[in-house]
Order: structure tokens, then C-alpha cells, then sequence
């Protein structure tokens, strides 16, 4: 039987995903084998696991901290919004539908509850930890009754919850005093301890603050964590980018264009860290300026943000670069974009049967009724997108999506996908076209490897009359660096034998 931790927050984006992701490698490094874990999760960067499943990339993240390979039953439930206050929801890692909010959660959430108890159950089974992540705030009345996330969970378990507070934004004693009023009196027992998060400042001058929700609560405040700057941990979902925009004095500037339904934006995490490059995400009413690269990123709608791009203007700015010489390169959705024609015969997407894209790329895409979602293994055999002449064998990336396409004209493939899903395979990946100024591709996280970004990097230094780069940045090993870098943090500041009092007593 697996001890048992949860982390609950007064509000979103207090930092419940970051402590989780903390704990997690806390106790992997005290020789436990640990296990993320939340019931429901509503993002659009996804992942997908060896078996095919996708589940929310925060507990993908919280996975790599803990050291154990990333399952579905680390996150049953996965909502990815389409529009419309509408998501597609995602039980057990395979699509179930599209539901409005009102329909998932009067009539759906709880009878995904077995799901979420099975997926418990196994991993009470394998694991020695189990780190649970709650959503949004307890205290939300109007959503309490088919909430499967936060308190439902901790009682199912008799977890002890953690509840974390963020300072930075203000209001956390009163948020903290608030939730705790508006719990019922099983809950609030099952909370045995407070976490002041994001702090700045004289930790002194906080102590009266401490006290004061130590004696008007009865709960021990476990910790205060300071803001820490930079943590470079993949983040949950796409308000982290608004941290991301502004301009950079680096070499080399590459324009994300950031749609309303951007999905997997992690797949640029690696090309942000790197020493001469700076990622510039672009929304309505930015200047695209003239940047080395723009990306099409990944969508969970492909035909509306296309529909988007048209309407703000960034559509024809994009083609008027490209006739400039500026390369484009796209990304499931953003590859799909690329090509001629965008066809929804099930009307997958949108009402609309047919859309024009940017026909930079000779392809044509058919939306399909079902989801492709594999890890993949692939291989280059020197990738012609800017005369890179690249060559790599067995480098990793991961699919999801709705679409087939294909080329109806003669053009370079981009990889040869070696396997799916563990499944031994040889099938073409992606097009670039004629003049190989434009790549696209169905592999997120191919930029994760890491001799062909520095590649691409590489070309673009060329083009630009810079010299190349030698040095190879390593973004695996930046990444466990960055893991351990907020463990020492988080497991300096909390009260940790007190944790694993708690853990002790609620275990026996």
C-alpha cells in the first residue's frame, strides 16, 4: 500500500504542479518509487506514453522527476478545450467525445470516478509514493457536487492534503483562511498543513502572517518557498507563455505563432534554452517583425486557428515573409496549415468541409473520426529543410493527431518513422518543400533531440552570417538539472519531518 500526499491549492496557478513535481523527485531521491497522479486534468499539452495514451504533460514532467516512465493511470481524465466552452474529453488516455461544461459536469464526471479508482488502485499496486496533484480550489461550491479531483480523492484515500497558497499575487491569508471556512469538517481535517508559496522578501517580516493562520486555523504552515526564478520545468498550459513574450538581444529570433487553441508548446522548451536563440510567441496585434524561423505550432483546432490567423492578418504576413526568404516551419496542426487544402468530411473541427492553407507545402489534409496518438522512433537521412543535410538514426518524438496528409506533388520527406507505439515500421514523415524553405511534420518533441536542433540552429546561423556553433546543448541532462535544482529548494524550506510524520500516522 502506497503512502499518500496531496497537494491542493486556494485558486489556479498557485503552484501545486511545481511542489508536486518537487515531491516527486524528493522522495525518488530517498529511494522511493513514486507516482504523480491527477484524477482530472484540463490542458492542451499533452503527451503520449509508450502505450499510445495521452495524458496532461504536467504529470508527464512530474514522471521525469520521479524517475519512472509516464502511464495513463498517472492522469485518468484529460479535458483539451476545443471552443464553445466545449472540450474533447480524454478517458484512460483514448478520446470519449466532446462535451460542453455544463454536460461533463452534471452528467459526466462522476461516472468517470471508476476509472479514476482503478487507476489508484494500480497504483497503490507498483508504487511506494503516491504525489497527487488536485485542480483549481476545493472550495468551489458551484462545482463540489461531480468534483472528481480535490476532495473527493483526498477522502477516498484519507490523504493528508498540503494546501499551498501564493503569496506573490496577494491575498494568501485570507484565500488560505477562506478555502478552509468553506470546507466541510472531514475535508478540512484531511488538511494537515499550509504552503506560503512564491515569496520575495525578508522571510522575517512573514512571520506574523505565519502565526496568525497558525492560530486562526489550528494548521501547521509546513513551509514558505520562495519565487524561484527560471525554473525551466515544462508548464502545464499556455498562460506560462505570456512569461515568454517581449524581444531578446539574442542571435537568433524564432516566432511561434501562438493561436487560441495552441497545443504541446513544450515542443520549443529546448530551442528557448539554448545560448543564442530567443523564442518570441506572437498573438494579435504583434509585429512578426522579420525573425530567422517562424513556427506553426501544434493545435487542438486546427481549422479555427487557421481561421485565426486569416482574420488578424497574421495569415498574410507570414506569406509576405516567406516571399522575403524567411523559412516556416509547422507542426501537426501548424504542418497541416502548410498545405493546400484542409478537408473535415466528418466535420471533425468546424461546419466547414473544406478551407484554403497556406499552400507553401504541396499537401492536401483530410480530417479523420479517429486520433492517431504514438511515441514514435525515426530517423533522418540528410533532412534537405535549408540544406541542413542532417543524418540521425533511432531519436524519439511522439504524435497526436486527427489528419492524414499527403503530397500531390513530388517533394522531400522529412523522417522515416521506425516505430509506433513500440510497433516496427518504415513509413515517410512529413514533406519540405521544393525550394526547402519550408518543412512540415507530424512529430512533436523532434526538436528535443538534440543534434538536430543544433543543426537547424546552425543553418540559420549560416544564412544569417554567423559562424556556427560547436557546442551541443544537452536538454535531457539541463532538465534533470533543473529537477534537482527545485527539490534542494522546496525540501530546504519545508518542515519534511513533519511531512513524513503525517505521511506515517495517515498510513497506519
Amino acid at each position: 500500500m502506497a503512502k499518500t500526499i496531496m497537494f491542493q491549492g486556494t485558486s489556479s496557478n498557485v503552484g501545486k504542479s511545481i511542489l508536486a513535481t518537487a515531491m516527486c523527485r524528493i522522495f525518488a531521491r530517498q529511494g522511493y518509487r513514486t507516482a504523480p497522479f491527477k484524477a482530472q486534468n484540463m490542458a492542451l499539452n499533452s503527451y503520449v506514453t509508450k502505450a499510445g495514451d495521452e495524458i496532461g504533460r504536467a504529470q508527464v514532467a512530474q514522471a521525469e522527476a520521479a524517475k519512472e516512465e509516464p502511464i495513463v493511470q498517472m492522469n485518468p481524465v484529460l479535458l483539451k478545450p476545443t471552443g464553445n466552452q466545449s472540450s474533447q474529453v480524454v478517458l484512460m488516455g483514448k478520446p470519449v467525445g466532446t462535451l460542453s461544461a455544463k454536460e461533463y459536469h452534471t452528467q459526466y464526471s462522476l461516472s468517470a470516478l471508476d476509472k479514476v479508482k482503478d487507476s489508484l488502485s494500480y497504483l497503490n499496486r507498483h508504487f511506494d509514493r503516491i504525489v497527487i496533484e488536485g485542480a483549481g480550489s476545493p472550495a468551489e461550491v458551484n462545482l463540489k457536487a461531480n468534483d472528481i479531483v480535490n476532495m473527493r480523492v483526498a477522502k477516498l484515500l484519507q490523504a493528508p492534503v498540503m494546501l499551498v497558497a501564493d503569496i506573490d499575487r496577494g491575498g494568501a491569508i485570507a484565500s488560505v483562511v477562506g478555502t478552509l471556512e468553506l470546507l466541510d469538517p472531514e475535508e478540512r481535517d484531511l488538511v494537515k498543513g499550509i504552503i506560503i508559496n512564491k515569496f520575495r522578501g525578508d522571510r522575517t517580516l512573514l512571520q506574523p502572517a505565519v502565526d496568525f493562520i497558525e492560530e486562526k486555523t489550528g494548521k501547521k504552515v509546513v513551509g514558505v518557498i520562495p519565487a524561484i526564478e527560471n525554473l525551466d520545468i515544462d508548464e502545464e498550459d499556455s498562460v506560462a507563455l505570456e512569461a515568454k513574450r517581449g524581444i531578446s538581444r539574442k542571435e537568433l529570433t524564432i516566432a511561434v505563432i501562438q493561436t487560441p487553441k495552441i497545443s504541446n508548446f513544450t515542443d520549443f522548451d529546448a530551442l528557448a534554452y539554448e545560448p543564442d536563440v530567443f523564442v518570441r510567441y506572437i498573438q494579435e496585434g504583434d509585429s512578426l517583425g522579420h525573425p530567422d524561423l517562424i513556427v506553426l505550432p501544434g493545435s487542438k483546432n486546427t481549422l479555427a486557428d487557421l481561421q485565426y490567423l486569416k482574420d488578424t492578418g497574421l495569415f498574410d504576413d507570414i506569406l509576405a515573409l516567406h516571399k522575403e526568404g524567411v523559412p516556416v516551419l509547422g507542426i501537426c496542426g501548424g504542418y497541416q496549415m502548410l498545405g493546400s487544402h484542409l478537408y473535415d468530411p466528418h466535420h471533425t473541427e468546424s461546419d466547414l468541409s473544406e478551407v484554403d492553407g497556406f499552400g507553401l507545402l504541396p499537401t492536401d489534409t483530410t480530417m479523420l473520426d479517429k486520433k492517431q496518438t504514438h511515441q514514435v522512433t525515426f530517423s533522418v537521412d540528410k533532412l534537405a529543410f535549408l540544406n541542413m543535410d542532417y543524418s540521425g538514426n533511432h531519436l524519439d518524438g511522439y504524435e497526436i493527431h486527427m489528419g492524414d496528409t499527403e503530397s500531390f506533388a513530388k517533394a522531400d520527406s522529412c523522417f522515416t518513422i521506425l516505430s509506433r507505439s513500440s510497433q516496427t515500421m518504415h513509413l515517410s514523415d512529413g514533406f519540405v518543400s521544393p525550394d526547402k524553405t519550408v518543412m512540415g511534420t507530424y512529430i512533436h518533441g523532434f526538436l528535443d533531440n538534440d543534434g538536430i536542433r543544433r543543426s537547424l540552429l546552425n543553418q540559420l546561423r549560416i544564412r544569417k552570417g554567423l559562424e556556427p556553433l560547436e557546442e551541443v546543448f544537452h536538454y535531457a541532462a539541463h532538465k534533470e538539472e533543473a529537477y534537482n535544482r527545485l527539490a534542494d529548494v522546496v525540501e530546504h524550506e519545508l518542515d519534511m519531518k513533519y511531512i513524513e510524520s503525517v505521511l506515517t500516522e495517515a498510513n497506519i
